[in-house]
């Protein structure tokens, strides 16, 4: 494919693909030209790996993921940061869009995820167990790096953005969460919600990978939210939260 070995390894969630446009890309491989690779299918997601520099480090960049919720069983969601790893990347900075369940956070706020619940979707590790990329029981009790999320922390603060902390939450989708689901949801204790990121969070622990993930609050959850949810709402809010997100993202890299 290419004998690129990246550092960092970077998955651009709904809304959120434009921050590719600040990588010095030396090449980039369309889903499609990989045998048996699934290719995204979500608005919003290009379908392509760019790999090349961000300052000094080398990054590949996932522009697109895909989704449980498009077919794809949960060892098709979690082969691109497979992938990434076996290339050589040692860190994943995951991104997505996500619903905010926390009364406290406002549309356009980022969220760096200090946990997750994914009891709700496939876990990825079920069947046999790939020893290569590591042991059967895998512990969870650090999925998100405590070193890296202290680096995103640091770097929040340089900017001066303000950077929400919390748990996360993944759901099947495609379908919006009812009211009712929501409060279920904030009495386990999420504070936001999406439909990507816990899985592949537990891949790339699981094959050894240093993982850390901020979410932008695209939206207010059902329930919370005084009007009816939309696609156009999450693009918009990915939009308005891109100047920040790009520098949190830029300065943490230069970190890690």
């Amino acid at each position: 494919m290419t004998d690129f070995e990246p550092e960092v390894a970077l998955t651009l969630g709904s809304g959120l693909g434009d921050f590719a446009k600040n990588i010095k890309v030396e090449g980039e491989i369309d889903y499609h030209d990989i045998e048996g690779f699934p290719v995204s299918t979500a608005p919003g997601h290009d379908g392509r790996f760019i790999y090349g520099y961000l300052g000094n480090k080398k990054i590949i960049c996932m522009k697109g993921r895909v989704h449980h919720y498009e077919g794809y069983p949960i060892s098709d969601v979690v082969l691109p940061a497979r992938l990434m790893h076996m290339m050589g990347a040692k860190v994943l900075f995951l991104t997505n869009a996500s619903g905010g369940i926390n009364p406290l956070f406002r549309v356009g706020d980022l969220m760096m995820l200090t946990d997750h619940i994914s009891s709700f979707v496939p876990n990825p590790l079920v069947g046999e167990n790939i020893s290569e990329l590591g042991v059967r029981f895998p512990d969870m009790t650090q999925t998100y790096d405590p070193q890296l999320c202290e680096m995103i922390k640091e770097a929040a603060s340089e900017a001066m953005i303000t950077l929400r902390e919390g748990v996360y939450l993944q759901t099947s989708g495609p379908s919006y969460e009812t009211p009712a689901e929501i409060r279920a949801y904030r009495t386990l204790g999420a504070d936001a919600v999406g439909m990507s990121t816990a899985v592949e969070a537990t891949a790339a622990h699981h094959a050894g990978m240093r993982v850390c993930a901020v979410s932008c609050i695209s939206n207010m959850a059902a329930g919370i939210a005084d009007h009816k949810l939309s696609e156009q709402e999450v693009f918009d809010a990915g939009k308005m939260s891109a100047p920040k997100f790009k520098e949190l993202v830029i300065r943490s890299i230069s970190k890690f």
